[in-house]
């Protein structure tokens, strides 16, 4: 995996290179003739925040696909390129972006790891949760944006960005980024109202990754999960008899998968205690455009209606 990420960098790297030494245009010149502020962003998550914030003032381009896992990416050359030629790039960060070290090594490459980068923590502000599993122990939950109050502060993030790099639609970036926050604590508001519907002890959202440590947080659950964190090994024989053992001990009625989760261990854990699975719920990725859940928002709306019907049944 690391052979592969170092050579694909450095193919990445030469074809920049290239296309500089091609171009007689100062690294200054804007990306885009239409004025637009060119912006790169990890995962699609982001990019709709960023997206709302910015309207049609921004062209955005999200590096790991829509259904993809943001945890571990390979940048294309495309996305070197588009990195290096950007006003602005944002990240989730709280290790997020951090497998094999990807992020940083396309900001290196791309000329964007020096201290007065253009280069924002949509995260910033966030007070971080931690991993608990062996191995593991420590580390930052990267999953903030789960619980709404997060994503106000993602929506900040982004507004503030973007007025650093374009200070002349200060005005505009800032109306945008009120509405949209008005939006966001409706929903918020909406989601604490419906989950007290739900008596405390069937508050138990079990998923297959433990991405719901925020959302429960806020919103009043009990996390159970089988494995804690997106990796290589999943759903080992070990996790799923531990799960297992959590359902039938709660009594748990229902379980959830993620949209961006192979639905197989899953599957055997329902096989295993007769406990349906209730409906699928999005984590790391927005659904495809025009389907539900592909914003940040309806994405939320559906885990909230998907989790409030699949325990209330």
């Amino acid at each position: 995996m690391f052979k592969k990420g170092f050579l694909l960098f450095a193919a990445s790297f030469l074809a920049v290179l290239i296309l500089a030494a091609c171009s007689n245009e100062k690294s200054s010149t804007p990306a885009s003739e239409d004025g637009k502020v060119q912006v790169v962003t990890t995962y699609s998550i982001v990019y709709d925040i960023v997206k709302n914030v910015g309207g049609d003032l921004v062209e955005i381009h999200s590096l790991a696909p829509i259904g993809s896992n943001p945890h571990e990416y390979d940048p294309l050359p495309v996305d070197v390129q588009k990195t290096t030629d950007a006003d602005a790039v944002f990240y989730n960060g709280l290790n997020l972006e951090a497998g094999n070290s990807w992020f940083d090594n396309l900001m290196e490459t791309a000329g964007k790891d020096g201290e007065d980068a253009p280069v924002f923590l949509m995260s910033k502000g966030v007070e971080a949760m931690h991993l608990t599993t062996e191995g593991n122990e420590g580390e930052e939950d990267p999953h903030a944006w789960l619980d709404i109050r997060n994503g106000i502060k993602y929506a900040e993030n982004a507004r503030d960005g973007l007025i650093n790099v374009d200070p002349d639609n200060k005005e505009v970036y800032e109306k945008n980024a009120e509405a949209y926050i008005a939006e966001l604590q409706e929903l918020h508001d909406k989601a604490v109202k419906q989950f007290k519907e739900i008596p405390e002890k069937e508050r138990v959202l079990v998923t297959s990754e433990g991405a719901f440590k925020y959302f429960s947080e806020a919103y009043g659950f009990q996390a159970e999960y089988i494995w804690e964190i997106n990796q290589e090994n999943q759903g080992t024989p070990e996790q799923i008899t531990r799960i297992v053992d959590i359902i039938n001990e709660k009594g748990i009625t229902g379980l959830f998968l993620e949209t961006s989760i192979d639905a197989r261990s899953m599957e055997a854990v329902s096989d295993e205690t007769n406990v349906p699975i209730m409906g699928k719920v999005f984590t790391d990725s927005l659904a495809k455009p025009g389907e539900d859940g592909d914003t940040y928002i309806s994405m939320m709306e559906w885990n909230i209606k998907t989790i409030k019907e699949g325990l209330t049944k």
